[in-house]
């Protein structure tokens, strides 16, 4: 049972969720943007929007109760105090590592990680970067962005409502260049109902990727009512 500090521990799931989207917002930036004296952006990219994913997935399972991002809370219960008080909480509460968060999110919510591999992917060279300032990965950007687009993105967007491209710290031009990175990449994304682009070439940036993503980009675009952004047309019927 808590006491007067109960109304403070409701409002952890939305506390920590302010914290995901601030993470999100340099983890997006800096996996697009590269500029001379910023080399270490892409890294900052895997650290950043592994942190963001770490939160996210706990301010979900938060929003079902905020005790259940706390692991062996029974191991909190000393046999004397009536009541369990926040300060001990945050004392001597632990929460889920990392590694355990797909389990925690899929037992609380029903919400699976949409591409383990992914997961396991962004954890190694997280730890990598992390401990030794070694990547071993020769796309740490790519990897970044796989990450944000293939779990996060997907997490929030059914758990919240949230378009992970809306969250970056391009305060003059907006999403466009994420936008057209992902486009150029071939990498699915959440769209919002006021999805629109003006700085970048969409015809431009998506002509790298196959026919498949260019089809599903063009009816999402459709979904919206934005077709005229993009005029799609099937390159192998030319």
């Amino acid at each position: 049972m808590l006491n007067s500090h109960e109304n403070l521990l409701s409002g952890l799931a939305d506390r920590i969720l302010g914290l995901a989207q601030a993470a999100l917002k340099q983890a997006n930036m800096h996996a697009v943007f590269m500029d001379p004296g910023n080399e270490h952006w892409p890294l900052m990219a895997v650290l950043n929007a592994a942190h963001a994913g770490e939160l996210f997935i706990k301010a979900a399972v938060a929003v079902e109760h905020p005790l259940l991002i706390f692991k062996d809370i029974h191991g909190l219960d000393d046999r004397r105090s009536i009541e369990l008080d926040f300060k001990t909480l945050l004392e001597k509460g632990k929460t889920y590592g990392f590694d355990q968060l797909p389990q925690v999110l899929w037992t609380t919510t029903g919400i699976r990680v949409p591409d383990q591999i992914c997961y396991d992917r962004i954890q190694k060279l997280r730890n990598s970067i992390q401990h030794f300032c070694s990547p071993d990965d020769q796309d740490p950007s790519g990897a970044a962005i796989d990450f944000i687009y293939k779990i996060i993105d997907p997490i929030i967007y059914e758990r919240f409502g949230l378009c992970a491209i809306e969250f970056h710290e391009d305060h003059y031009v907006g999403y466009d260049y994420i936008v057209g990175a992902l486009l150029n990449r071939g990498v699915k994304f959440s769209l919002p109902a006021t999805f629109c682009i003006g700085e970048i070439d969409i015809e431009e940036e998506i002509s790298y990727s196959g026919e498949g993503y260019k089809k599903w980009f063009a009816s999402e675009l459709s979904r919206l009512g934005k077709s005229h952004l993009y005029n799609y047309h099937n390159d192998s019927d030319t």
